[in-house]
């Protein structure tokens, strides 16, 4: 019989995503989505994740998020947006969680201060590519109508290459 995950490692996981970003993350979603870039690039917590409507999702992570905040593991403070809903902001309660690894930091650091709907096109393009799409970018419009228009496609091509453009264990998928 498989032994159940130890539920401080996971906690730890969620918060050395944090650690490694900077410190702090903005938004649920771009805390999925930069889990999710550190798994495709080899150096993620060991995340499931799957297509959702706002791209590459764990519930697993979106789990331990809460579990960790419970805990004091994270610190995560709601705020209101202009449009009445509500956004989170993630932040580590103690510095010890760092995976101490450049590649690692440096991919989440530069996800964490990009612009989040940029970055939710890129995470989509690249979980698309990973699955096999011919044209990830062309799919990822055809998903995100809404999203991609304004030039926004295009910025997140851009963030995308930065992105790849870290060395990391395993590559991020090269999207043309």
């Amino acid at each position: 019989m498989p032994q159940a995950a130890n539920p401080k490692s996971e906690l730890e996981k969620v918060a050395a995503i944090v650690n490694d970003a900077g410190g702090k993350v903005v938004g649920r979603t771009r805390l999925q989505k930069i889990a999710y870039l550190l798994e495709l690039a080899g150096v993620g917590g060991g995340f499931a994740f799957e297509y959702r409507h706002y791209g590459p999702y764990s519930e697993d992570l979106a789990n331990s998020t809460k579990i960790a905040n419970m805990f004091g593991v994270l610190k995560e403070k709601e705020r209101p947006t202009s449009w009445g809903g509500v956004y989170s902001i993630f932040t580590v309660t103690e510095n010890k969680f760092s995976s101490g690894n450049e590649a690692r930091c440096a991919l989440a650091r530069l996800a964490a201060a990009a612009d989040a709907v940029e970055l939710e096109l890129a995470a989509t393009a690249a979980f698309l590519a990973s699955k096999g799409e011919d044209d990830p970018w062309l799919e990822t419009k055809a998903r995100k109508p809404e999203k991609a228009d304004d030039g926004r496609l295009e910025k997140a091509k851009r963030l995308y290459k930065k992105l790849s453009d870290i060395k990391t264990p395993v590559s991020l998928p090269k999207i043309s």
